[in-house]
């Protein structure tokens, strides 16, 4: 995984041996000195997390980080604060103002590089959650949510009874939510409503059970999007990375207050919920408006204005996308000769196996006849030409077994293909508009058409 993470320290060591750090892991850095420089470049170069320390010399770390979550053009940028305090009110107010989490100094390079990974996983897959409901609402299929939020349920487990008790019974006075005592032995019955927080202890009745629970939870469909926080002391600073690798959301030291760590509770619960929005705006945004029938992919309708936001995003991160034009060789034959429910059959199979050689990020829709496209974010040319010639490849492996017994038909595929986005030759030029890049994956497509079909032709980048 690679990303930008902009490093705000005063101290040019500091900076410095944090940007070898993060380099060796192949993560891009920038630095600021101060809050005001952060701020600027936070805006003008959108990185993928920020490294703020807590201590500048004209702002606050926490009134740096409350104006980031304030601006709608950086809130959504994960904030991890550095520091040398051990000063508990601080942390608080820290995190009301919206940071991710802290690290103390010296940092650990095994739980700065574990909590990175962590927090931008999770950020790459609202962004694309986010990027899908910005074109809903685009379309006028999307609804903004009601204002009243019920509480939520928590659930606590713990190695034994009295200490979950004693969980409860520190949070209940600052928390609205509902609070369940959870025996570890009975964390995985699916019965009744599912929790949308788990806070489970490390070592449940062995050592490293509580990450194994949590395994499991992760790979059930019910339990998959709940947050879940490890309880274990920051010492433990290995198991803690692994515990992040795994699919923790947050980690909670058992010596933090109880108003620190029903903080972050809270946190995870509003994340937990602007997710669940997102996805379900994703699900149920009007799919029939959006998608075609016959194939179930998204249609016309929706993929042109997404392949717009996709563009848009590009441009503001410096990430290239491809586009393939797709178009089935000589489909008329197959309707002419076979029937128009035999063609059918054929844009449904060809379809499946397009889908099955995409990644779920990609976007893959039918725009017309036996016209295809498929976007491909966050990509390289190498990256997505191997795409684009699995696709020709799978189509042609086997032909299409026709319905009522009318036997097969061998189909082929025409792809033009385009890289959207900056040119990193022409860094100078502005990105093509995502209209732009789809009429040069046409032209590139009737290239491919002329050229023989079946095959893939790369068009001129559209930078």
């Amino acid at each position: 995984m690679s990303g930008t993470i902009l490093i705000v320290d005063d101290v040019a060591t500091n900076r410095i041996v944090l940007k070898v750090k993060l380099s060796v892991a192949c993560y891009g850095t920038l630095q600021a000195a101060d809050g005001a420089a952060a701020l600027s470049l936070a805006r003008s170069r959108q990185p993928d997390l920020i490294l703020l320390d807590m201590l500048l010399p004209d702002i606050s770390g926490i009134a740096v980080c409350r104006r980031l979550k304030s601006d709608p053009a950086t809130r959504d940028i994960p904030v991890v604060m550095i520091t040398a305090a051990r000063d508990a009110a601080a942390r608080r107010e820290a995190l009301r103002a919206g940071a991710d989490d802290f690290l103390p100094k010296p940092v650990d390079e095994t739980m700065l590089l574990a909590r990175i990974r962590s927090l931008l996983r999770a950020r790459e897959t609202e962004a694309e959650l986010r990027l899908r409901d910005v074109t809903d609402r685009a379309i006028g299929f999307a609804e903004e949510p009601g204002g009243f939020e019920a509480p939520g349920t928590m659930a606590l487990v713990a190695g034994d009874r009295k200490t979950a008790l004693g969980w409860r019974r520190m949070l209940a006075p600052l928390l609205p939510d509902r609070l369940v005592v959870l025996p570890h032995e009975t964390a995985l019955a699916e019965s009744g409503p599912v929790p949308d927080v788990y806070m489970i202890a490390a070592d449940l009745g062995r050592s490293g059970e509580g990450l194994r629970l949590m395994s499991e939870l992760r790979s059930r469909a019910p339990t998959r999007h709940a947050a879940i926080c490890i309880v274990l002391p920051p010492a433990a600073a290995d198991a803690a990375a692994m515990a992040l690798d795994l699919g923790a959301s947050e980690l909670l030291d058992p010596s933090s207050d109880a108003e620190e760590t029903a903080l972050r509770l809270a946190a995870q619960l509003r994340r937990k919920r602007q997710a669940d929005r997102l996805r379900a705006s994703v699900k149920t945004g009007l799919q029939l408006a959006v998608t075609d029938p016959l194939t179930g992919l998204y249609n016309r309708r929706y993929a042109l204005p997404h392949l717009s936001r996709i563009a848009e995003r590009a441009a503001q991160t410096g990430r290239r996308y491809a586009v393939l034009a797709m178009d089935l060789d000589r489909f008329k034959a197959v309707n002419d000769t076979f029937g128009h429910a035999a063609g059918d059959a054929v844009l449904a199979e060809v379809a499946q196996r397009m889908r099955d050689s995409l990644r779920p990020v990609d976007l893959l829709a039918r725009i017309g006849g036996e016209e295809f496209i498929a976007v491909i974010p966050d990509t390289t040319l190498a990256t997505a030409r191997a795409a684009a010639e699995r696709i020709c490849r799978v189509i042609e492996a086997l032909p299409v077994t026709l319905p009522e017994a009318a036997g097969t038909v061998a189909v082929t595929v025409s792809i033009g293909l385009v890289m959207g986005g900056p040119d990193p030759k022409r860094p100078n030029d502005p990105p093509a508009s995502g209209a732009e890049v789809m009429a040069r994956a046409d032209a590139a497509l009737l290239a491919a058409k002329s050229e023989g079909r079946n095959q893939v032709t790369v068009g001129l980048t559209a930078a």
